[in-house]
């Protein structure tokens, strides 16, 4: 019996191949599943919630979750940037503070004589901006981790809030601003509608200009896209610039739905814009997701608070599923296909 010498090369050549094409096609299906397993999860956790407690579809009780996600879903578009970028920025909580202390001081309140309306909205905003400018410009030009340059920063604004405010709470009795929060259009309060407003903003920035898609470049790999003649420096800057503009904008309707400025009014805010964002399936490493990821891990996050409070579950075991639920998201946001190094 014989063997033909060329049908076997044929058939060492072909099993490599095989194995190859087998490995990029789970590698190919592994990445769709995760693109969709957030949209999946929200789907199963809204139908488990429902059957567990009925109230939970009730048209007042979606109000109340939509208004409670308004805040969280701007402070989440601005931080979708910059993860996207594979930075991080947690200048969160002092920007807010800083945008609601400018807001309330400017704006007629308990404290001082002022009475400048809607320019103190626009100050607010200006101020934290300005602020997401000054981490971008210390990040790169001291060329220091965006993990301290933004840390430093969270502290300075703080530490300013605070003393403008005296230590203590400032009342918000500016009529038009308490509007944004007490006044409905459509049966939802203004709040929601200036959130959506923001996320359509966030849509077209990264979908349908040039700074989105250089931010994608750079998290996607830095060498590549310096090299294709992208500045990064300042692709940078205006990156954490318009997330400090997202803050801002956070930083205001969280002022209008308190009714006033205090120390604490930022508390959590940076744990809820990064879990959001980490949820909805934006990957830590840059380059991978997006605004309308996060849109859906705004939604996962307050739902499960949400259904969580209707069930009655202690506040303690609360936050052991936040942390679970972070703990699962990153677990299926990174690709085990290319992740080699895990430090």
């Amino acid at each position: 019996m014989t063997i033909n010498s060329e049908t076997m090369k044929s058939i060492s050549n072909t099993e490599p191949k095989t194995a190859m094409q087998s490995f990029w096609s789970r590698a190919g299906k592994a990445r769709r599943w995760r693109a969709f397993a957030p949209l999946a999860v929200l789907i199963v956790l809204c139908i488990l919630i429902a059957i567990a407690n009925p109230n939970f579809i009730e048209p007042r009780n979606l109000i109340r979750v939509a208004n409670s996600a308004a805040v969280p879903l701007t402070l989440a578009m601005g931080m979708t940037f910059i993860i996207l970028l594979g930075s991080i920025d947690l200048s969160v909580e002092g920007a807010v503070s800083v945008a609601a202390m400018v807001l309330v001081l400017l704006a007629t309140n308990d404290s001082n004589t002022n009475n400048y309306g809607w320019f103190a909205v626009i100050a607010a905003i200006a101020a934290s901006t300005v602020m997401g400018l000054a981490s971008g410009f210390l990040q790169t030009t001291l060329r220091i981790p965006s993990f301290m340059a933004t840390l430093g920063v969270w502290f300075i604004g703080l530490g300013f809030s605070v003393y403008m405010l005296g230590g203590s709470a400032v009342r918000l009795m500016d009529e038009n601003i308490r509007a944004l929060a007490l006044s409905r259009f459509l049966g939802f309060p203004l709040a929601v509608w200036i959130a959506i407003a923001a996320f359509a903003v966030a849509i077209v920035i990264q979908y349908h200009t040039r700074i989105g898609r250089h931010i994608m470049a750079i998290g996607g790999g830095e060498d590549v896209a310096e090299l294709s003649g992208i500045n990064l420096r300042r692709v940078r800057i205006m990156a954490f610039g318009l997330a400090g503009f997202f803050f801002g904008v956070a930083g205001v309707l969280a002022a209008a739905q308190l009714g006033q400025s205090n120390a604490v009014i930022a508390d959590g805010r940076l744990f809820a814009a990064v879990t959001a964002v980490v949820v909805g399936g934006t990957a830590l490493t840059g380059g991978e997701g997006g605004v309308l990821n996060t849109l859906v891990g705004v939604l996962i996050v307050t739902v499960l608070a949400n259904g969580m409070i209707l069930l009655g579950i202690s506040p303690y075991i609360q936050q052991t599923v936040q942390g679970l639920m972070i703990i699962a998201a990153v677990a299926l946001s990174l690709d085990r296909f290319n992740l080699k190094i895990v430090k």
